[in-house]
């Protein structure tokens, strides 16, 4: 991906293969972060489940307007008590990694994502062990967020305890001018400050 070429320039580190979703019709290259956190880049396949499955939708349209930020998305221990709160159940997801391993997980609210790009979806990874963060050791911390939007429709979609763990990172909340959703992120790097 040309993309993931230039942001590694940015970055001073190498974005890794992430895999296939061969449930979404995605594919996804991975730069693992400090507090078990990453960026994903993600580009839709030719392949009939990115035209039927959310998540391929997502990306899909997010690619036609041209790139950028799609969405962001939060891990749980516990999946449950989101479906309770969101009202629906989780659907599984996986992704075959480059070195054969299955990685798989749950997840939940794609749909209100894609309706407001300021909520995120929420995944509870089956073995947190295998974390996409645990990939390689980095050296990038996240340390702010600059989003459009309002922090109390974020804690009705999540809970206040979502909101409060948050708090190690910035998060900069502007009007919407436009669409809400993540404007821009900044990161710590051995390049120094970088925003995206």
């Amino acid at each position: 991906m040309a993309t993931t070429t230039e942001l590694s320039e940015k970055f001073g580190a190498v974005f890794l293969a992430g895999g296939v979703h061969p449930r979404f019709g995605t594919n996804n290259m991975i730069l693992p972060l400090t507090n078990r956190q990453y960026i994903e880049v993600v580009e839709a396949l030719e392949h009939p489940a990115s035209d039927k499955a959310p998540f391929g939708q997502a990306v899909k349209a997010r690619s036609e307007q041209g790139g950028g930020w799609m969405g962001w998305c939060v891990s749980v221990d516990d999946i449950s008590a989101v479906e309770r709160r969101i009202g629906r159940h989780a659907v599984p997801g996986n992704r075959h990694r480059p070195d054969g391993y299955n990685l798989t997980w749950q997840q939940i609210g794609v749909h209100g994502m894609r309706a407001d790009p300021q909520l995120p979806y929420v995944v509870c990874w089956d073995d947190p062990d295998e974390h996409p963060s645990q990939m390689a050791p980095s050296q990038i911390t996240l340390t702010a967020i600059e989003m459009a939007g309002s922090p109390e429709r974020l804690a009705d979609w999540l809970g206040e305890e979502a909101v409060d763990a948050l708090e190690q990172i910035e998060v900069r909340w502007v009007a919407p001018h436009g669409a809400p959703g993540i404007l821009a992120a900044e990161f710590e790097t051995p390049n120094g400050l970088v925003r995206l």
